[in-house]
């Protein structure tokens, strides 16, 4: 099996590891009239139903796992995703919108809201929390509009601003996130999370619906002037930000709900000890160096093609062969108009910055196999790469330039496609040295 090979090989796995049919039976059984989630127990009446929602990229394929695991227990419910489901029972699947929230967001929240208002303080429910939900879950704070939230987004996603500074901001300006839809609930609730941030940080993961917040108007004030983005924001947004400042309008609450649960189902350092069992049963002598990769996305790659060289160069911190891996979420400050992702512009930096030796790969790629505005999950690239590049008069400062990794990779055939995977724990990154130089 050549390298290349391995290395996707060992990627599949590790994707597969999290998906919501893999974790969620490990996590949820139902024996009697006792739902068990983790060590947790929870006692139902003889006659008692449970409603399951949510929101989040892999809240379909999660959906779909909980009707099997709850039978005739399940009550129904709705779950938002990127993709509709036609295929589920009880449960219905609507489709919003990612990575900006769209109409049929709004239109699915408000029916998501309604379904979960109706619940008294007897009922029980789940919910499936997944990274995505803070575009596929929306309903804008009064007097915000949609445009209003879209025009922000944007800007910010432009501006490279990280996922946890991106959802400071969406909490404040909505009306369900940092635990303001859990404060609309009567009912008790366990919520299931698939985490797609660095440290499973409950407070960020989906803009937090259920749990809280302890960021503050002032947090956002400061990040939108950090992006230079305060003197170009819709008045609307600008007043209710000086609202919050000047304590007229309510911040997000503070503490969490005493009548909610929260429960890890699957993270990006699961995916991570999956990704290293299938280098190693490969024989690759393999080693996890971080689940905390952030930054710049051609930042970061210089410091991973610089890890590479130093094995090649001197066998330090490991002598080859031996495979690193990497998880985290990096970003991209758009300058350019083309087509990518943080995972496809990595991959493009590792092979400007990787001397022209033999002997290596690097796979970086998004696990819900979605990278920016591309059909691909990311790339994966070697020496064969810069030598179809060559051929075929591709420069990588060029492309890099009006951020057009896909644009390159379409051209060399290095993309990796899985399609939507029906998870979400960030990113994973995989370096294979096999020989000195």
């Amino acid at each position: 099996m050549s390298m290349r090979s391995q290395v996707l090989e060992i990627f599949r796995a590790a994707v597969d590891a999290v998906r919501p049919e893999n974790v969620f039976p490990n996590l949820v059984s139902l024996t009697g009239d006792t739902l068990c989630v983790g060590e947790h127990q929870y006692a139902l009446s003889k006659t008692q139903k449970i409603h399951v929602f949510g929101s989040g990229k892999a809240a379909a394929g999660s959906a779909k796992v909980m009707e099997n695991i709850l039978g005739d227990r399940l009550a129904g419910g709705l779950v938002i995703s990127n993709v509709e489901d036609p295929s589920l029972d009880k449960i219905r699947v609507c489709a919003g919108s990612h990575p900006v929230a769209d109409e049929k967001s709004l239109n699915a929240t408000d029916q998501l809201i309604e379904q979960m208002g109706q619940l008294t303080k007897d009922d029980f429910y789940i919910y499936l929390l997944s990274g995505g939900a803070s575009a596929l879950l929306e309903r804008p704070l009064p007097p915000l509009t949609l445009s209003d939230l879209q025009n922000v987004t944007r800007r910010l996603l432009s501006a490279g601003a990280p996922i946890e500074e991106m959802n400071a901001v969406r909490k404040h300006l909505s009306l369900v996130k940092g635990g303001r839809l859990g404060r609309m609930i009567k009912a008790r609730g366990a919520v299931l999370v698939i985490s797609d941030v660095i440290g499973d940080d409950l407070d960020t993961i989906g803009s937090a619906p259920l749990y809280r917040d302890r960021t503050t108007f002032q947090d956002v004030f400061d990040i939108l002037k950090k992006y230079g983005l305060w003197d170009h924001l819709p008045a609307a947004v600008a007043g209710l930000v000086r609202g919050g400042l000047a304590g007229t309008v309510d911040d997000t609450p503070e503490a969490p709900h005493p009548r909610i649960d929260h429960f890890f189902a699957a993270s990006n350092i699961q995916a991570l000890e999956k990704a290293k069992q299938t280098a190693l049963s490969l024989g690759i002598p393999t080693h996890i160096l971080s689940s905390r990769l952030r930054g710049e996305a051609r930042e970061t790659a210089k410091a991973i093609a610089a890890i590479g060289e130093e094995i090649m160069a001197t066998r330090n911190p490991f002598p080859p062969p031996v495979c690193i891996l990497f998880g985290g979420e990096t970003t991209v400050t758009l300058r350019g108009d083309g087509r990518g992702g943080r995972n496809q512009e990595m991959c493009l930096s590792v092979l400007k910055e990787m001397n022209a030796h033999e002997g290596w790969v690097f796979l970086s790629a998004g696990t819900d196999g979605i990278d920016g505005h591309s059909d691909a999950a990311g790339a994966v690239v070697d020496f064969s790469t810069r030598q179809r590049a060559g051929e075929q008069g591709l420069n990588i400062d060029a492309y890099l330039a009006r951020n057009d990794s896909n644009g390159f990779f379409k051209q060399t055939g290095d993309l990796v496609i899985t399609g939507s995977t029906g998870t979400n724990v960030m990113d994973l990154a995989i370096l294979f040295i096999e020989s000195n130089i």
